[in-house]
């Protein structure tokens, strides 16, 4: 009975103490991360952050969204840890030390309210790359008719960002431009420019598909809707251009190459050097690993197996 006891004893100490290596495993982790940086980046990493902190419970992870040029500014200046930057980096911020990592892929879309007297018209015809060209960039267009060649006198009112966004960005990237030449009312982030689009009938304006897209029902969210791309450019939108329907057939559209790159891009984390914190470099490392399991859901395409290999040998061991 002796015997019995002692082994029973050791069994549960045994237990109590895998037990403990466990918790210990879980809290291995503690301080704190701050980020910044891009609307279009910004719900994925919130949802990154909670299921990071289930693991790591002593790591606290704030975020705030303000647009890619607050991601870069702050990173830059050292007052955040990590930027959320949803354009490609230029000359000047890697010379500075801005040093990326793609962590996700999404793309930007053409917007125009539901109310839109031409709604139905406009999804079946769609718009070429020249008529958003000359909305957007040549200000030639200023109808409806001009743009789709629709029998109607209702004007075309361009909306664009206000703040310096890799939205913005990656749009006028599409036409071979900068932000800074893109026409049209300015607003300020992505739900802003949402927002107005969807009040103006007349509106057209562009935006990160997360923001059009309602997570749960995956279906285009009220009030706002994508305005399809005439890749062809053959005056209608034909079925294999006919992926805006779902954000699943979106994300599917966009890594399967159908839908144009730019407007579809690459998501960074930035940051200021190769990052030395402990707690940064295993979040990102987490991100491009486990953390892809949560990117289909939030509505962001997942980065293939290639890229996710070249970027995991940028963190620093």
């Amino acid at each position: 009975m002796k015997k019995i006891t002692i082994i029973i004893t050791f069994a549960l100490v045994l237990i109590s103490f895998k037990a403990d290596k466990t918790i210990e495993k879980k809290d291995d982790l503690q301080g704190n991360i701050s980020i910044s940086g891009a609307f279009a980046l910004y719900p994925i990493t919130v949802k990154w952050a909670e299921e990071f902190k289930k693991i790591h419970p002593n790591v606290k992870i704030d975020i705030s969204a303000g647009g890619a040029g607050k991601g870069i500014t702050d990173v830059l200046s050292k007052v955040t840890d990590i930027g959320l930057v949803s354009r490609d980096l230029n000359s000047e911020e890697t010379k500075k030390g801005a040093y990326s990592f793609a962590v996700t892929k999404d793309a930007v879309v053409p917007t125009i309210s539901a109310t839109n007297p031409l709604l139905k018209d406009l999804l079946t015809k769609g718009i070429k790359k020249e008529a958003l060209n000359n909305i957007f960039i040549t200000g030639t267009y200023k109808s409806w008719k001009q743009a789709t060649e629709l029998n109607s006198d209702v004007p075309v009112h361009a909306y664009t960002r206000s703040d310096a966004a890799g939205a913005a960005e990656t749009w006028a990237k599409y036409f071979g431009k900068k932000q800074e030449d893109l026409l049209g009312t300015a607003v300020f982030g992505d739900p802003g420019l949402a927002q107005a689009v969807k009040k103006d009938p007349a509106a057209i304006g562009f935006n990160n598909i997360v923001y059009v897209y309602d997570s749960k029902t995956k279906k285009q969210t009220n009030g706002i809707i994508v305005l399809p791309i005439d890749i062809n450019n053959n005056g209608k939108i034909d079925p294999e251009e006919n992926f805006y329907d779902t954000i699943d057939q979106i994300i599917t559209a966009i890594a399967d190459g159908k839908y144009p790159s730019p407007p579809a891009r690459d998501l960074y984390f930035v940051t200021s050097g190769k990052p030395q914190n402990k707690i940064v470099t295993e979040f990102v490392k987490w991100v491009l690993t486990d953390g892809q399991k949560y990117v289909h859901d939030a509505g962001y395409i997942k980065l293939n197996d290639n890229k996710i290999k070249s970027e995991l040998s940028k963190i620093p061991n």
